[in-house]
């Protein structure tokens, strides 16, 4: 069997990694990762191809690159053809749009994740965390008035449109709001979204993953 010529570099519990390593399965794309970041740290080796110190990096022979949501990007328009990267300027801004999105929730639901993923629950600032997740919730609300139009991001089908929320949505259903004493707004359609991505083979081995 020939070496996978697409690498990525990267720990699997970041979300922007989780991105990056499910389209590669979603793409079928022979592919290897290494670990990098967190604690792992990041080799000198790693910091020539990302000065940023962040992550991930991919290279394919072609290109190194780093940004995640363009990384998928380039992912859908090298290797995923006209079903991965519409030809129509369009179709392609519809889903777009949540990509750039998704950086608005993640401000928003970085505290409340940290806080479970990293700290241990006595230094919980429970304040900040509802204050939080009440924003989380209100930019969700956009999300369910979406879905509820809507059975993808994308549009009619699943495209990379879904991928960076369809990551951060699977940390909000895990989080544990009742220990933060928070209740949990219902959104039905966003939880039917949730659910569909859930039988994805890529999504399941790769986001859905314990958050500590």
């Amino acid at each position: 069997m020939a070496a996978p010529f697409f690498t990525i570099w990267g720990r699997l519990n970041s979300h922007n990694v989780k991105k990056v390593a499910w389209f590669a399965q979603e793409l079928g794309l022979d592919h290897v990762r290494h670990d990098m970041g967190g604690q792992f740290g990041y080799s000198d080796a790693y910091l020539a191809k990302n000065p940023n110190r962040l992550i991930p990096t991919i290279e394919d022979g072609k290109i190194t690159l780093w940004e995640s949501n363009a990384i998928l990007r380039y992912m859908a328009a090298e290797y995923g053809g006209p079903a991965w990267f519409p030809a129509d300027p369009i179709d392609r801004a519809r889903g777009d749009r949540w990509m750039d999105w998704q950086q608005t929730y993640a401000e928003a639901q970085r505290l409340p994740f940290l806080s479970f993923a990293r700290m241990e629950k006595a230094d919980w600032d429970r304040a900040a965390i509802a204050r939080d997740l009440e924003t989380c919730a209100r930019h969700l609300a956009v999300l369910e008035a979406h879905l509820a139009r809507e059975p993808w991001l994308s549009g009619a089908r699943f495209g990379i449109g879904d991928i960076p929320m369809g990551v951060y949505i699977h940390t909000w259903f895990s989080l544990p709001f009742d220990a933060f004493g928070v209740e949990r707004p219902a959104l039905p359609a966003l939880a039917q979204w949730y659910d569909s991505l859930q039988v994805r083979p890529g999504y399941a081995a790769t986001v859905m993953i314990p958050l500590t």
